[in-house]
C-alpha cells in the first residue's frame, strides 16, 4: 500500500467515524471500534476491491448494510 492509498483509506475512516458519531450518538472510540472490527474494514483495505477510490458516503452504505444484516452484500 502506498502513501496515497493509505491517505485515502484514512480519510474514509475519519469520515465514516464522524457519520457513526452523528447517526448513533456514540463516542469516537466506539465508532472506530465498529469500523476496525468490521468486514467492511477488511474490504476497504483490500486494494483489489477499489473501495478506497469511492466516496465516504458510498462506503458508509456498505458499513450500514453490514451493521443491519451482519454481512456485506
Amino acid at each position: 500500500m502506498n502513501n496515497e492509498q493509505k491517505f485515502l483509506i484514512d480519510c474514509i475512516i475519519d469520515d465514516i467515524a464522524n457519520y457513526l458519531i452523528e447517526d448513533r450518538g456514540i463516542s469516537i472510540m466506539e465508532a472506530l471500534d465498529i469500523i476496525y472490527n468490521s468486514q467492511f474494514y477488511d474490504k476497504l483495505t483490500d486494494l483489489e476491491t477499489g473501495l478506497y477510490y469511492q466516496s465516504s458516503g458510498y462506503n458508509y452504505e456498505f458499513l450500514k448494510h453490514e451493521l443491519k444484516y451482519g454481512k456485506i452484500a
